[in-house]
This record gives structure tokens, sequence and C-alpha cells, in this order.
């Protein structure tokens, strides 16, 4: 039984999956924030388009 516990605490395989899980789920949560950042009506990138077009065209 020692030997077995001993075994287990030098195992690495699992601690690799970890690490992928965590990164997986960072990726995901960067990837919601942007597209929340990108379709927000009132401050996102639509409509800082809009207003730099508004002011393109009023300039011409």
């Amino acid at each position: 039984m020692l030997r077995f516990i001993s075994s287990l605490s030098r195992d690495e395989r699992g601690v690799s999956s970890l690490e992928y899980a965590i990164l997986a789920g960072i990726v995901v949560v960067a990837l919601v924030s942007v597209g929340t950042v990108i379709q927000s009506g009132t401050s996102g990138i639509p409509s800082l388009f809009t207003a730099l077009m508004t002011k393109i065209t009023g300039a011409i």
C-alpha cells in the first residue's frame, strides 16, 4: 500500500491535464469578454465606428 501511495505522489499525468483545463477556461473567459465588448451598444466597437464615420462625413 505504501508503494502505491508513493507511486501516486510521483505521477504527473493528471497535473498536465489540469493545466490544460485551466488554460481552456482562461481562453473561454477571454473570448466571452471580447464578444461582450464588441456587441455592447453604447460603448462597444460598433458605436466607436459610428462616431468615427460621423466625424469623417462631417469634416468632408
